[in-house]
């Protein structure tokens, strides 16, 4: 089994990725295997709902969005991490969520994300985590992924990594999420070896408000 631990911030080495590394650190613990990812500082831009995913199988534009897609495919659960930037997920990792799923969906089937456990994870230096942590959570429940919860909202802080290391709960945090994911994706694994189907499909309907 693998996990997919995404780093949506602006910098490889800090507090998200030190957060993201104790999850990496308690999942590979406990048999699981893991890699963390770096979505990079180049700016990536948003969806312009051009819908061409669903022509050609992935997003239009030829970045990072499409270059992570094979990884997405071969895992079996994700951990997002991002900063709280103005008490949301940072500009890079909104457009990279939003184009990701987007172009999952409507390109690939949701054959990436479709039932796979996820999580996200918030680092800052001292609020907005939990507005960011409900943004990255509708991504989630949007594509019928099984979101997996820790013993507090899965928020580190600190202004530096050496700081996150001073966040005893927050790190904790980090671990529990850990343990957690890999209960999940090991009863996951033994559903499947007996057999037990995934949950039959229906024909999905679309209204709006304007009848």
């Amino acid at each position: 089994m693998r996990v997919l631990l995404i780093n949506g911030s602006p910098h490889k080495e800090g507090c998200t990725n030190r957060a993201l590394q104790e999850v990496s650190d308690t999942l590979n613990q406990e048999g699981i295997e893991t890699e963390i990812f770096w979505i990079g500082n180049k700016p990536i831009g948003g969806c312009i709902g051009c819908r061409k995913c669903g022509e050609i199988g992935q997003c239009v534009f030829d970045d990072v969005v499409n270059q992570i897609r094979d990884k997405v495919h071969a895992a079996d659960g994700f951990v997002f991490g991002t900063p709280a930037h103005y008490g949301a997920a940072s500009g890079n990792m909104t457009a990279f969520m939003d184009r990701l799923f987007y172009s999952e969906l409507r390109g690939c089937n949701n054959k990436g994300l479709y039932m796979k456990s996820a999580a996200a994870v918030i680092s800052a230096r001292r609020a907005g985590t939990t507005a960011a942590f409900d943004q990255m959570n509708k991504y989630f429940t949007i594509q019928e992924m099984p979101v997996v919860s820790s013993r507090y909202w899965n928020q580190v802080h600190g202004a530096a990594p050496e700081q996150v290391e001073e966040d005893l709960q927050g790190l904790y945090t980090m671990r529990v999420l850990g343990r957690n994911m890999a209960y999940l994706l090991k009863c996951q694994e033994a559903a499947r070896n007996a057999g037990i189907k995934l949950p039959e499909k229906e024909a999905p309907i679309f209204t709006n408000f304007v009848r």
